[in-house]
């Protein structure tokens, strides 16, 4: 399976029990809800996965059951966040071993590394993998960006290295990697409040949070753009926006969570450190998403509007 970057890749929560466990039945109901609604990828062990969380064990399950759930439909990436080239390696080696046809690859964790030695990270492991592979690229949160040039000598060098999930939170962004780079790499937008301005000035596709709680809505919005109907896509967009507000704070994980919980394809339960929400914070996120859910759009039908195959 080859991998077109376009449309939405939900970027999952990994679903727990109340004692710690991995939840897999729940993660089922929520995969195959993603699937229900059209998305065209699924991206395992990112933030909204509590990645840092996860053993290795966890990982390989977690990638092995998606495999299974989506049956070819849709390929399935995983996200690659570690402090050593050795186990960023060693994870893409058993990711691509357990089915996964695609990796997100963030910048070396915890130390700030030099242009250099980001790069070098990068290359060791895209030549260590036929994977295709998507960076991401999110300063705001990791501290290191990943400049046009270090792109540019990053592609030049690495056939496989063919998208950037784009978290700069700068838009004009989009429009300096086409101009440099034209279609050779390829732009998902990784920020939820700024998806749909991202997708009509050029972004190719949108790896999603709130997708883990609404995913008709979200693939709505995408599909709809995509064909030029703006204005219903608008529409989604501003009754959305209070939502997507959610996955741009550092309880992003806690705040999806409760919302996956209230439309019945999710739980609260987060890993240690995390806690679950509570008091005057709790009653506030509840309202916004109850608020929302009262006043929930009806979509208008969406599905096949668009001609992307993307697997």
């Amino acid at each position: 399976m080859s991998i077109k970057w376009k449309g939405v890749m939900p970027a999952v929560t990994t679903q727990f029990t109340k004692h710690d466990a991995l939840d897999l039945e729940l993660f089922e109901v929520n995969i195959k809800a993603q699937l229900a609604a059209g998305v065209h990828g699924i991206v395992l062990g990112g933030t909204l996965g509590e990645a840092s969380t996860l053993t290795d064990q966890e990982r390989r399950i977690l990638t092995r059951e998606t495999v299974r759930i989506v049956e070819g439909k849709v390929p399935v990436l995983m996200n690659i966040a570690e402090q050593t080239t050795k186990a960023a390696i060693d994870l893409a080696k058993t990711a691509e071993e357990d089915g996964a046809k695609g990796l997100m690859i963030l910048p070396p964790m915890r130390y700030k590394a030099s242009d250099e030695e980001v790069v070098e990270y990068f290359k060791t492991i895209a030549n260590s993998t036929s994977l295709p592979i998507m960076i991401y690229n999110n300063p705001v949160d990791y501290k290191i960006l990943v400049t046009l040039d270090m792109f540019a000598e990053l592609i030049e060098a690495c056939p496989n290295i063919q998208a950037v999930k784009e978290s700069t939170r700068d838009t004009t962004n989009i429009t300096r990697i086409k101009n440099r780079f034209g279609d050779r790499l390829a732009i998902m937008t990784g920020v939820d409040t700024l998806a749909l301005e991202s997708l009509l000035i050029g972004a190719d596709g949108w790896v999603a949070g709130l997708v883990d709680a609404f995913p008709t809505e979200t693939v709505a919005i995408y599909e709809l753009q995509k064909v030029g109907r703006i204005k219903e896509a608008i529409a989604i967009y501003r009754w959305f926006l209070p939502l997507l507000e959610l996955d741009i704070h550092s309880k992003l994980v806690q705040y999806i969570k409760m919302a996956s919980l209230h439309t019945g394809i999710g739980s609260e339960h987060v890993r240690a450190p995390r806690l679950v929400l509570k008091g005057e914070e709790r009653e506030r996120i509840e309202k916004v998403i109850t608020n929302a859910l009262a006043v929930r759009p009806n979509l208008p039908e969406y599905k096949g509007i668009s001609n992307d195959v993307l697997v």
